[in-house]
Parts: C-alpha cells; structure tokens; sequence
C-alpha cells in the first residue's frame, strides 16, 4: 500500500507544501525545493529488496546526463546534454516522443549541459546550451515557440539550469559568471515566449548598487544565474542565487562590494523588482557563486516559528537567512578544510578573509569547485534534517590580470588542485540540522559526490557516487541499506514517485560536466568514471509491496 508519511499538524502543513506525491513535479521536487517525497513504500525495512524495473538510453552521449526527470501524470521528462527533450512512459519506460534539439555551431566556455526542464499549462520548456528557450507541446512534443534569449556567439553564455514556472510565466537563468558578460534572469510569458521582464544582476548607471562597480567594470562583471530558483507562494516572492564576480580570482578592476554578484535576491515574480536581497560574499575573489538551491523551509528559530532560506553554499557554508525580509541570522561550516575566512560573524560580515595575491600562489579551501557542487541538497521534515553531498578538495591558485573579450573566459588566474591539510581529497554525504548546524552523521567516499540527494518519507537517502553506484542510506543514522551498479558515474539527480499505487525510483547515469571533467585533476591515478546517458528506474517487486 502507498501512503504518504503520518506526521504531527505542524509538519504535517510543511510536508504537504514541500513535499512530492504521485508526481516529481518540479526541479526541486516542489518550488520550495526540499527534494523530499512524501512516499513511504519503499521503506528502511524492504529497500533491499529494491530491483531495476527499467532503463531507457537516450542516444546523446555529449556529455553525460546531468538532468532531474521530471514526472506530471504517469509521464517522464528528461533533458539531454545536447537539449534534446524525451517523453516517457514513467511506469514501463517505453518512449511516448522525442525532440531533437537541431541547435547551433555555437561552442560556449560551458560545453553542452542541461539539468532539467519546467513542465507547466500543457507546455515542456528547455534552455539550451545556446542559450535558447523553447516551449515545447506537453503532449506531442512539438515546438510551440523558440526565443534566442541573447546570441551566444557574443555572449558565451548558455542556459543549463532547469526553468522555473511561476503563475503564467517561465523563468530562466543563464550562465557567464567566468567570463566577461552581464548576468540577468528573464521571464517570458509561458503561452508565447514573450519577454515579460528581465532583472540585470549587476546594477546599471542610475539604478541602486551601480556605485559598487567602478569605470565600466558593470558592463562585464559577471553575476550568473545559471540554477534554479525558488517560490513562495505565500509570500508571492521569487528567490535566486547570483553567481560569482568577473574576473573571477582578481578584483582589481572591480574595486567594491560588485552588487548583486554572490547575492541571493528576492523579487516580485509578476514585475521583477527586487525585494529584498543579501550579498553573502561582498567583492567575491575565489569563484564562491551563492547559486545553489535555495530550501525553503518554516521551522522554529529561537523559540519562534519563522519562514527560513536555507543554502549550501559553494563557500562550504550553510547560510540561514529569513525569507520574508533577508535578514541574516547564522551561518556555519559544513566541510573540514576551510581557510578562505576565519568565521561569519552575527551580523553576516565575513571575518578573516584570506584573498588571492596577484601573482602568488596560495593554498586556497575549500576549491574554485567548492564545498559542494551544484548538485542540490535535500530536507526531510520526518528526521528534520537536511542532507548534502560536500566534497573536501583545496587548490593552488595564483591570481593575475587578464585581458579579456566580451564573452570570453575570465577567471583571472590559474590553479592547480591539492589535496587538504588534513588528508587526501574526498568526499561525504552529511546529515546537517539546519538549526544548530551540528553534523548528525557521516557517510564517506572516497571521491567527490556530483548527484544530487534525495530523502523520502521512507526513511531513507539516496545519492550516487563517481564510480556507478547508485545507494541508500538510512536517513536517521547514515547506515547504507542498498546499492546498485548503473555503469556510468551518477552526476544528475535521482527522484521519486507513483503509478498505479507503485513507488518507483529513478537516476540518471553517465559522468559529464566542467567539474565532473576535473576528477583526473583530483585523483591522477585513479580511473576515470564512465560516461553515458541512461535512466534507471526502480521499484520493489510486485509481491512485495
């Protein structure tokens, strides 16, 4: 039998507006972007018996499959690395159509990746790695309309984020952090393409925050916005993270706090107009984006109910802010190796920074690949915790000036990854309580963990691992209950959800990325993960359920 999770009233209500059902409807599971399923069939207690049901190969072998599927009324989505869009029948995997994204001779700094796509009022919508958006018919597949967001070939940017539906528009990030380009987020009218407004990330002459950038440093600062943002509802506010500055590690040209790069901003979803926001790293010089998931979440703070903003950030820190004002109220060190500051003090301010020096090399922790990658976190509201994939990898760099093209890479140095002080490179999957910060429980690997987790009503955790293996722990005490060889190195991001009455598990398969590329940098001596582009599909076998 499938039920959803029993829980207490208050939980209960964060449960029903966080967590998925029969459906794996958005990005991050809901817009609140919990990555938590509200199903319980698959359980601490029989997912060992856990078996393949079905695999489907997608045929674009570009660049692995970094994709979330997307599951509406008994129907897989899934994006492909080349923008390719298939529909699946979610319960037996048989193909339902296929959209082969033509493209460009367009080759960005950023290659060919996609993770994910918005379904929403009968429309499949898909950035690509030209920085097109397209619409696409839920049900046949065909092409409803196609806006080139800005020509990649003056820009170099692309769209590898899922879009995000809200009310009668979609939503789109675009890449160009690294690079000499002006970041934004747009909104088109989901019916026809039509831009309805677009919010630059790095302020021009006479808007508020143009002051941080001196000369014409604004004009090709950065700011990316290249993952999914978050919505609520209730609050009727649209949250983002803002990637990092340009030049990436020298900031000599950029003298200022570089508002709204490594921000996260709410704005008015219907105008965009910015609400509120808050610059977590003023003048970032380590390529430490505050792009990542924004969690959402209403839990007791200090003796009060409050509407919180969680964020595993790129800088190895776990941000809380309040989400109806952005307001600072803590932040706390999720890896072991870090040395780019010393602490975050009560106010927010970043004490002890420990910067790049033009021409010297310095040991910098965590990484220009982070704490953690993109590849999101998840809360469970049943354990009350929240569970992200950090990896503890550090890196030589060396900052310099750079002369640049517009659209053109600007990272402003050079580096070498190192292994930590403390030990070689590697990687874990934590168990983090988002109110004190204190780690629950650990899960080691040996590699970095470039997938996604999820955690479910069943009790358990999911995530995949360089290697192939595909695995689940118990979300209570980290204990692995179950795994599975898919054959290609697991870099998307695994979800939940039902027909018919039967829960069903899904994971992309196939190794991919820029930072999935720098694994031979981190490991020289070990082998390679395996690429590929396959989904896996799970359940527990009929008699068993």
């Amino acid at each position: 039998m499938l039920i959803l999770l029993a829980v207490g009233a208050p939980a209960a209500r964060a449960a029903e507006s966080g967590a998925t059902g029969q459906d794996w409807p958005s990005y991050g599971g809901t817009a609140l972007a919990w990555r938590y399923s509200g199903l319980d069939q698959v359980n601490t207690g029989n997912v060992k018996s856990l078996v393949p049901v079905w695999a489907f190969q997608t045929g674009d072998y570009a660049d692995g499959l970094e994709a979330t599927p997307i599951v509406v009324d008994g129907v897989m989505y899934i994006s492909t690395a080349s923008s390719w869009v298939i529909a699946l029948d979610a319960a037996a995997g048989k193909l339902i159509w296929e959209y082969r994204y033509p493209g460009s001779n367009v080759r960005t700094s950023y290659g060919r990746q996609s993770r994910g796509v918005a379904v929403g009022q009968g429309h499949v919508l898909v950035g690509t790695f030209d920085n097109h958006l397209i619409a696409l018919d839920q049900k046949t597949g065909r092409e409803l309309w196609n806006v080139d967001v800005e020509p990649a070939k003056y820009c170099g940017c692309s769209i590898t984020g899922a879009p995000l539906v809200v009310k009668d528009k979609v939503i789109a990030g675009v890449t160009g952090g690294d690079a000499a380009h002006r970041g934004y987020l747009s909104a088109f009218d989901i019916q026809t393409g039509r831009l309805k407004w677009r919010f630059y990330t790095i302020p021009g002459p006479g808007k508020p925050g143009h002051d941080t950038w001196p000369g014409d440093s604004w004009k090709f600062g950065g700011g990316s916005t290249w993952m999914t943002g978050s919505y609520d509802a209730d609050l009727d506010l649209l949250y983002w993270g803002i990637g990092n500055a340009s030049a990436d590690f020298d900031s000599s040209r950029r003298q200022g706090a570089n508002l709204y790069t490594a921000s996260i901003v709410a704005l008015n979803p219907d105008t965009g107009k910015l609400v509120w926001y808050n610059q977590l790293i003023p003048r970032d010089v380590w390529d430490f984006d505050a792009v990542f998931e924004l969690i959402l979440a209403d839990l007791p703070w200090q003796g009060q109910q409050r509407k919180l903003l969680f964020q595993f950030n790129k800088s190895g820190y776990l941000w809380v802010l309040d989400r109806t004002n952005g307001k600072f109220l803590d932040a706390w060190p999720f890896v072991e190796n870090s040395n780019w500051i010393k602490s975050v003090a009560s106010t927010g301010e970043l004490v002890g920074r420990n910067e790049p020096e033009l021409g010297k090399t310095k040991l910098m922790c965590p990484s220009l690949m982070g704490g953690k990658s993109w590849n999101q976190a998840s809360y469970s509201p049943q354990t009350g915790l929240m569970y992200v994939a950090a990896m503890e990898i550090c890196a030589d760099l060396t900052a310099q000036t750079e002369d640049v093209e517009p659209g053109a890479s600007a990272f402003g140095g050079t580096f070498v990854m190192k292994p930590p002080p403390d030990g070689p490179s590697r990687g874990f999957l934590a168990a983090i309580d988002p109110q004190t910060g204190k780690r629950v429980w650990k899960h080691d690997e040996k590699y970095f963990l470039l997938a996604s987790v999820l955690s479910t009503a069943g009790g358990l955790v999911f995530c995949g691992n360089p290697q192939g293996e595909f695995f689940a722990l118990d979300a209570r005490t980290g204990e692995e209950l179950w795994s599975f060889q898919t054959g290609g190195g697991n870099r998307g991001s695994s979800v939940s959800y039902a027909v018919n009455g039967r829960q069903y598990i899904a994971t992309p398969s196939g190794w991919g990325s820029l930072v999935g590329g720098a694994f031979g940098a981190a490991w020289p001596d070990a082998p390679l993960p395996r690429g590929g582009s396959s989904i896996f599909v799970f359940a527990l076998p009929e008699s068993s359920k």
